[in-house]
């Protein structure tokens, strides 16, 4: 049976583990848009689709580039939750 604080330290866990996977993707996206922000603002083109694209393209190639990374955190975190689910 799982206490209180072992369910807190699980739901932490959690989410610092989805904070971590989230991140690179976030980052890079973040990063995309201030750019094409920036450059829309310098040539006054404010098309929508314009700042949708590179976003998109720029957190695709780093989900793939990421991808082993984000598995292996992945796996490693189920692991220790399944590793941990038996004990009291």
């Amino acid at each position: 049976m799982m206490d209180a604080s072992a369910a807190v330290d699980l739901c932490r866990e959690t989410l610092m583990a989805a904070v971590v996977i989230a991140a690179p993707m976030l980052l890079v996206g973040m990063a995309a848009g201030l750019f094409v922000g920036l450059m829309q603002a310098l040539t006054q083109i404010q098309d929508q689709t314009v700042a949708f694209v590179p976003k998109i393209l720029a957190m695709a190639a780093v989900l793939i580039v990421c991808t082993p990374w984000l598995v292996m955190r992945m796996v490693e975190f189920t692991r220790g939750v399944f590793e941990n689910a038996g004990s009291p």
